[in-house]
């Protein structure tokens, strides 16, 4: 999947000229945390959060403080052509909600960690109605393609699979099933030496 399938395009934006409670106010009218900073030619000049311009206000009500002060100048971005995992891992390395989705300098969409969050519960199909099934498979040829075998024969129609990260002799596999009875598909995988440490109807 990429970006451009799961950004917000023609974000809403804000001038440098701005003040720091008119933000402020543009964030809190349209429910958003994060505003880019363009130029007329909507060229991104850079990126500011609720939260910096909450910190910011009444500092920029006894001096000199503005929105130039607070905006990240160089905000991390990505293209909107880039796969979802980057930015994946982008928000999730640097801690970030969101940032700037860029094409030739010019801001064209912005992605959040909700957007992300959104898109992983779609692909997991954890709002549908769905059964689970977890198995731990031991990290030995032909042992993934057995379990998906015993699933299929004993009515298990698998909608996605997932898995733990960790580099291990054995993982634990989160097969996530159409509406099923699972003890039928448990007790199969269990007769041919697999462990079910969860089965969900």
């Amino acid at each position: 999947m990429k970006i451009n399938d799961l950004m917000i395009p023609n974000p809403i934006t804000i001038t440098e000229k701005a003040s720091i409670s008119e933000a402020i106010e543009l964030m809190k009218v349209n429910s958003i945390r994060h505003l880019p900073v363009v130029s007329a030619k909507n060229i991104l000049q850079g990126f500011v959060t609720l939260a910096d311009l909450k910190q910011g206000l009444i500092p920029s009500m006894v001096g000199d403080l503005t929105l130039t002060d607070l905006m990240i100048k160089k905000p991390i971005t990505v293209d909107p052509d880039n796969d979802i995992e980057i930015a994946a891992q982008l928000i999730y390395k640097h801690k970030i909600g969101g940032m700037p989705v860029v094409k030739k300098n010019k801001l064209v969409g912005i992605i959040t960690e909700s957007d992300i969050l959104r898109a992983f519960i779609d692909m997991m199909g954890i709002l549908t109605a769905s059964s689970r099934i977890d198995v731990v498979i031991k990290d030995e040829p032909g042992s993934f393609k057995k379990a998906l075998q015993i699933i299929n024969d004993h009515g298990g129609d698998i909608i996605n699979v997932g898995m733990t990260a960790q580099q291990t002799s054995k993982r634990i596999y989160y097969f996530r099933l159409s509406v099923c009875k699972t003890d039928i598909i448990k007790k199969a995988l269990e007769d041919n030496g697999f462990e079910v440490t969860e089965a969900m109807d």
